[in-house]
């Protein structure tokens, strides 16, 4: 009886949020161990189909880092990063745009459609969704006048966003699933970005209620190692400024703030390692990573 009074609890403490969340999109950047390890995609496929289900619109921007580095181990390339991302040459391209656009992002939407839902595998020049600019990157340089400027090939930017097709496949009540390639029309040219940069912009123009991020970490975590479950813009960048939030994690948070100032309601930094993490986060009290709120 205890048994079966708990998971009425859980129900019924779900509730406020499927009505809070019905009709209203969810943007979620799938990524780390819960694209890799089985159960955990498994998983994953059976909560985006339960999200749809109940009357949420999830949006998926996938990664792919493991997976190209992978095959381009198979042809003998040598993997370079500047700054956390990866230099990308002609031929290195070739194999992002296949291992994202092809490989992994079909792999999602089959798992997906044996889970029950309805999936539809993009990239971001499909119906022109992501619109690039070649990434810039400067250095300091003491012995120059001017920063100097590193070229990591193809690697871009977010110049804008285009939702007329996410748009109908919402109204004929499919999910995207989108890979962060996007294309420069001008240059004729495509370029690999950062999945948590195409999430973000994608979730501020669709005006999401949420962003939420997949990541191999319970969260952000406070200078005693504890979880910190609710931030502000401020209460960030104060984390940032005295080197509690560094690393890898700075990038996570920044996409976070940037969602929340613009039309996002809420952004989140979610542990993707736990079974069921997207659930635990939407409909539950208490939730299982860190939330941005723009107050």
């Amino acid at each position: 009886m205890k048994h079966s009074e708990a998971r009425a609890k859980t129900l019924i403490e779900a509730l406020p949020y499927l009505q809070r969340f019905a009709d209203q999109t969810v943007v979620i950047k799938y990524g780390g161990h819960a694209m890799v390890e089985e159960e955990l995609k498994a998983s994953f496929a059976t909560d985006i189909t339960l999200l749809k289900q109940v009357g949420i619109n999830p949006v998926i921007v996938h990664g792919g880092g493991p997976q190209i580095g992978k095959h381009l181990e198979k042809i003998g390339k040598q993997a370079e990063f500047v700054d956390g991302m990866r230099v990308t040459d002609s031929e290195t391209m070739d194999v992002v745009e296949m291992v994202l656009a092809g490989l992994v992002n079909k792999e999602i939407v089959a798992n997906i459609n044996k889970a029950g839902g309805k999936a539809v595998g993009l990239s971001g020049k499909d119906g022109g969704l992501i619109c690039a600019r070649k990434l810039k990157i400067t250095r300091d340089a003491p012995e120059l006048d001017v920063p100097e400027i590193i070229d990591i090939g193809h690697v871009g930017s977010v110049h804008s966003i285009h939702t007329g097709i996410l748009e109908l496949l919402e109204k004929d009540r499919f999910i995207p699933v989108i890979a962060p390639v996007g294309y420069d029309k001008a240059a004729s040219q495509s370029y690999n970005i950062n999945a948590d940069l195409v999430a973000s912009a994608i979730a501020q123009k669709l005006g999401a209620a949420k962003l939420i991020l997949l990541t191999d970490v319970t969260g952000v975590m406070d200078d005693t190692k504890n979880l910190v479950s609710s931030l502000t813009p401020e209460s960030s960048r104060a984390l940032i400024d005295s080197g509690t939030i560094n690393g890898g994690m700075i990038p996570k948070v920044q996409c976070c703030l940037d969602a929340v100032a613009g039309d996002v309601a809420q952004a989140h930094i979610i542990d993707g390692r736990v079974p069921h993490a997207l659930l635990l986060e939407i409909f539950t009290d208490m939730g299982v990573g860190s939330v941005f709120s723009g107050n």
